[in-house]
């Protein structure tokens, strides 16, 4: 008994870790595969030994609340559905009542309020008893409608998904492979829980709608009906089919069939009774409601041979383990490669080259290892980086192990410092997105930040670029040319100097009077003098102009631009310190407004303190935080009119 017992915990201990990185961090530390069958030897422990421990997944659910999110208390708690592999299983939870199969849709679930015939919040599942508010990010879903006819409080289930379609699409844009997104459920998570709603915006979220939860007044007693009225009302609801203990195996083998080509990400089948009443008579258990269960695809495992492991740098210098073994079919295709995510799972798995292996297709698309039979665990780690040759480290981050690239500089990382380089604030060259400047990188047309001002030598391909052509060419050649000429507080923020963003680049150069030699070879000693840098940051300046490869890059780059005179710049402003808040009339944004201020002598700063002259609100009488502090400490308040009137 006591063994048995032990071997609870060490499940309880892994599930539940696995749990958390899954559901809290969207990145897996074990496949779903290897969850199953851990999963359901706990079950069977627990049913042997007659004992369950109290944080035991079987009766808890999983962890999943951000730091970030305002949290909301759910009115009852969201269980998890039991589950089976097994079609006879399902004939016999309905007996011999009426159910609705339909997709168990892979997402993010969402909880849906409205009231007085508007959208009132969004919440996520979250644990199952705390969510987080998601409304703003709601309102950007594609298929969601604010308004509904229906005027009563109305609460209802759906799950959050990303189509195939549209993440096939959006990687498609994302020309470096490890630069591309892992799978619709992670794309989606992050989607739904964006603190930005314009990203939310972006990524093409839709909300399939899964259950009524409640209504004010009658319901139909069906749930079919249910649906339809829903439906009625403009929401989209989960596909669905009504089944009888006869008619089961052939309306699973039915949805089988199609998974291949359903455009919606599906982990499986949800049974349900049709009858409502007859379902929530039947309660609950402390995890499980009865009324519906969950079926998931048996796995198809293929063994195969593990020829190697594949270690490719991304733009973030995260080291990525793809496993590499004999060609084999699955599910109807060949396969010969699968990710194996991290160095947890690797770990896990005990992966060895030439051991055999067993690969399956998650959800019955995605390939992924199941295991390793002979468990050799002979694979190494790289220590130098297969890109730049730069020592690799091993990063933890909530107790999964990831592999990185130690240089600020390795080509891998170019792609993301040189969408920097020409963004408005850094070189500002126009016409040009990442996913374009990722195509020059792959074309091997970029290496180096000099090599964006000799793009004319490939004017035949860049034009060919797919949606590119001569117009788009001509204009972005322009605004390389123009970009030679720039002010040496832009061209320092440009080159990628960790912690130098544009204010700390003119505090730099102004205490360096805008000399680039002098700058070049700037101590500790002196830039921790400088206010707003300090002796961390100053050591990761000085580390960036002793480095080889970035002195380098510099000498080039110095070659290909002018910089412009800024002596001349007014002093209207000079000793006054300023704060921004509320919308703007007269500039396009804040960094112009910022530029124009320090053009003038004055500084800018993010927060409220009695060192600040003036707080720049177009809206004078706002109840705002920042006019609240300002009134407080006697500090004028004036709008964008009484600034300009300040410079004249």
């Amino acid at each position: 008994m006591e063994d048995k017992i032990s071997r609870m915990k060490e499940l309880i201990e892994l599930l539940n870790e696995a749990s958390y990185a899954y559901y809290q961090n969207s990145e897996p530390i074990m496949t779903d595969y290897e969850y199953d069958k851990l999963y359901d030897e706990l079950v069977n422990l627990e049913k042997e030994t007659n004992i369950t421990l109290s944080n035991s997944p079987t009766v808890n659910v999983e962890v999943s609340v951000s730091k970030e999110l305002e949290k909301y208390e759910h009115p009852s708690p969201m269980l998890s559905l039991q589950k089976t592999k097994s079609i006879d299983e399902l004939a016999e939870f309905i007996e011999d009542k009426e159910g609705l199969l339909s997709w168990k849709l892979d997402g993010l679930t969402i909880v849906l309020t409205y009231k007085d015939g508007k959208l009132l919040r969004g919440v996520t599942r979250g644990n199952g008893i705390i969510g987080e508010v998601v409304t703003e990010n709601v309102k950007r879903f594609k298929n969601v409608p604010f308004n509904i006819s229906y005027k009563g409080e109305l609460v209802l289930r759906g799950e959050a998904i990303i189509k195939y379609s549209d993440f096939e699409k959006m990687n498609n844009l994302i020309e470096d492979d490890d630069g591309q997104y892992k799978n619709p459920r992670n794309l989606c998570s992050g989607s739904v829980r964006q603190l930005d709603p314009n990203v939310t915006a972006s990524r093409n979220v839709n909300c399939i709608i899964f259950a009524l939860i409640s209504k004010e007044g009658d319901l139909p007693n069906s749930k079919d009906e249910q649906f339809k009225w829903l439906e009625s009302l403009g929401f989209e609801c989960v596909e669905r089919m009504k089944v009888t203990k006869d008619t089961m195996y052939e309306s699973v083998m039915n949805y089988k069939s199609r998974i291949k080509d359903y455009d919606i990400p599906s982990d499986g089948l949800v049974l349900t009774f049709d009858d409502t009443k007859y379902g929530l008579s039947l309660g609950m258990t402390a995890k499980y409601p009865r009324h519906s269960i969950a079926f998931k695809w048996k796995d198809e495992t293929v063994e195969s041979t593990l020829l190697s492991i594949d270690w490719s740098a991304s733009r973030t210098g995260l080291i990525n383990p793809v496993a590499v073994f004999e060609p084999i079919e699955i599910e109807g295709t060949i396969v010969s490669r699968a990710s194996v995510h991290n160095i947890s799972i690797m770990e896990r798995l005990k992966l060895g080259i030439h051991d055999h292996i067993e690969v399956f297709k998650a959800n019955m698309i995605i390939p992924q290892i199941a295991k390793d039979v002979e468990e050799s665990n002979n694979f190494t780690i790289p220590q130098y980086c297969p890109v730049c040759t730069h020592e690799t480290t091993i990063v933890v981050n909530n107790g999964i192990k990831y592999l990185y690239c130690l240089n600020d500089y390795c080509h891998a990382k170019f792609i993301k410092k040189l969408d920097l380089f020409t963004s408005r604030n850094a070189m500002n060259i126009d016409g040009i997105s990442e996913q374009i400047l990722a195509r020059l990188f792959k074309e091997n047309m970029v290496y180096d930040f000099a090599d964006m001002y000799h793009l004319d030598k490939y004017r035949e391909k860049i034009i060919n670029f797919d949606g590119f052509g001569q117009k788009s060419y001509d204009n972005m050649i322009s605004s390389i040319e123009k970009s030679r000429k720039v002010k040496i507080a832009n061209f320092i923020y440009a080159l990628g100097i960790p912690e130098i963003g544009l204010s700390r680049a003119k505090l730099i150069c102004k205490y360096y009077d805008n000399d680039i030699n002098k700058i070049r070879h700037a101590t500790i000693e002196d830039l921790s003098l400088i206010d707003g840098v300090g002796e961390v940051i100053a050591e990761k300046f000085v580390d960036a102009m002793n480095n080889p490869d970035f002195n380098s890059s510099l000498d080039r780059l110095l070659e290909e631009v002018e910089f412009v005179d800024i002596r001349s710049e007014k002093t209207t402003l000079k000793d006054m310190v300023f704060v921004i808040t509320g919308s703007l009339e007269h500039f396009n944004n804040r960094d112009e407004m910022i530029e124009y201020i320090e053009q003038n002598g004055g500084k800018v700063i993010g927060s409220m303190s009695s060192k600040v002259t003036y707080l720049i609100n177009n809206d004078v009488t706002s109840t705002s935080t920042k006019n609240k502090t300002a009134k407080e400490l006697g500090i004028p308040i004036i709008s964008e009119e009484e600034l300009l009137e300040m410079t004249k």
